[in-house]
């Protein structure tokens, strides 16, 4: 799980907040609890205290305090009942006193004397209630009644036992059910993020859905689509510019080249001139070759690969190009090799696709030494057609494998103006295999060669 994402932040906020929340409550409610308990305990003490003095104490006198004490055993059994009762003269003299209860739970030697308040004997609570009294002779007493805080202790382990056992449970489904909550908040982040992802400058007409929230979320969106608006603008006029201006070059390019080889076949040209000649011809053939680049590219971007798609045989094509561009590699004194398995049947641009191969043969004997080899191959590998062009040429070093299908760029020193073309072969490569959904990929080594490969999907089994 990514611990930075946005939904694990939500989620561990809303489950740290709601298990506060809920961790405060249940303190609350113990302890509000316990206050409630232990007040309605001593509350039933007083009222027994004051019922004590007002029914027995009350008609008593000095001279029949033992009729009061036997009353009190006769009608109250503290022993029994486990209660503790302390009836005590003003002088200090304690009349009548409980013994200790029936369950043990404390004894009554050990309760001093005091006013309403909660005692600790052995672990064990006891509430205990006075209340004064007057004698039928005046003589002051006080009664002190009292009862065990175990029954409420007991309820205040079990409400602990709840909240310890409810509280987790309560969080977990809460935080469950907040990542559902949160994930759902965010599904809508989620498809603009995967269309986003599917939007290329070959598909920029499409757009982002729009979230029908009316808030950020709504407005993010639509500002991103108003800037792919933009981004199709700019790239749509960049490359009718590209396409107009190629278009628009080849002409005088061609009646440059007209005019330059007429002035070099006539005869009173010096020999210097006709060698200026000749170099000014070769960068005019030069910069047309840029130029139908440039054009290739501008129809390829503009989906021109896509007009004629034919189902054929991708390792006769192969096969083909190879016996073709043999010739050049006879002048170069390098062998190319074609080994194609029969029936690798692919659909796309057939002259698109024979142009990849023409490029990458082409780059391969052109930085390929003398006496080396250039070998071919296509093949079967799962649902795909694979192409593979190595040579055992010059190599290409580590740090330009990324860039060498970058528009016009070339690697340097191997590369050179004058040996090598207008760095737009490759580009021109990757558009093709970009628009039939294919896959280009090379390996290099500085002095070891370099591997072509694309990898195109098969063509579909019954389709024209």
């Amino acid at each position: 799980m990514n611990t930075r994402s946005l939904s694990f932040r939500l989620i561990t906020w809303y489950a740290g907040v709601l298990t506060a929340m809920f961790v405060l409550l249940g303190v609350l409610t113990f302890f509000i609890l316990r206050h409630y308990l232990e007040a309605n305990l001593l509350d039933i003490q007083a009222r027994r205290a004051q019922q004590i003095a007002d029914t027995l104490v009350a008609h008593a006198t000095r001279g029949e305090e033992a009729v009061m004490r036997a009353a009190v055993e006769d009608l109250y059994s503290p022993e029994a009942n486990d209660r503790f009762i302390r009836i005590t003269r003003a002088d200090g003299q304690v009349v009548y006193a409980s013994g200790p209860p029936r369950n043990e739970r404390f004894n009554p030697a050990l309760v001093p004397a005091a006013p309403t308040r909660k005692v600790t004997l052995a672990g064990s609570s006891l509430l205990v209630a006075a209340r004064p009294a007057v004698g039928a002779d005046g003589t002051g007493y006080r009664v002190e009644v009292g009862a065990s805080g175990v029954a409420a202790e007991a309820t205040l382990t079990q409400v602990l036992i709840m909240l310890a056992v409810g509280l987790p449970l309560a969080v977990g489904v809460a935080v469950a059910g907040g990542f559902v909550l949160v994930r759902r908040a965010l599904a809508p982040v989620e498809r603009i993020t995967a269309k986003a992802e599917e939007i290329t400058q070959l598909n920029l007409s499409e757009r982002l859905p729009v979230v029908r929230s009316g808030d950020e979320l709504e407005r993010l969106s639509v500002s991103l689509n108003h800037m792919i608006s933009r981004l199709e603008d700019a790239i749509r006029g960049s490359k009718q510019f590209v396409a107009d201006a190629s278009h628009e070059l080849r002409t005088p390019l061609t009646v440059m080249r007209g005019e330059l080889e007429a002035m070099a076949q006539d005869a009173q040209l010096g020999a210097e001139t006709r060698e200026a000649l000749g170099s000014v011809l070769e960068e005019v053939d030069r910069l047309a070759e840029i130029v139908e680049g440039l054009f290739a590219l501008s129809r390829l971007d503009a989906g021109e690969a896509h007009a004629e798609w034919v189902r054929f045989d991708l390792a006769e094509l192969a096969a083909t190009t190879a016996d073709q561009m043999s010739l050049l590699a006879e002048d170069k004194q390098v062998s190319v090799a074609c080994d194609s398995a029969a029936g690798v049947t692919v659909e796309g641009d057939r002259a698109r696709l024979k142009q990849v191969v023409v490029n990458l043969l082409d780059n391969a004997i052109k930085y390929t030494p003398r006496g080396g080899r250039v070998s071919l191959t296509v093949r079967r590998e799962g649902g795909y057609a694979v192409l593979d062009v190595t040579d055992n040429g010059i190599g290409i070093p580590a740090d330009a494998l990324g860039q060498v299908f970058k528009r016009f760029y070339r690697v340097d020193g191997s590369r050179s103006r004058e040996g090598g073309g207008a760095g737009l072969g490759l580009s021109i490569v990757k558009s093709i295999c970009v628009a039939h959904g294919a896959e280009v990929e090379v390996r290099s080594a500085p002095g070891a060669g370099s591997t072509f490969r694309i990898r195109q999907p098969l063509a579909a089994e019954g389709s024209l």
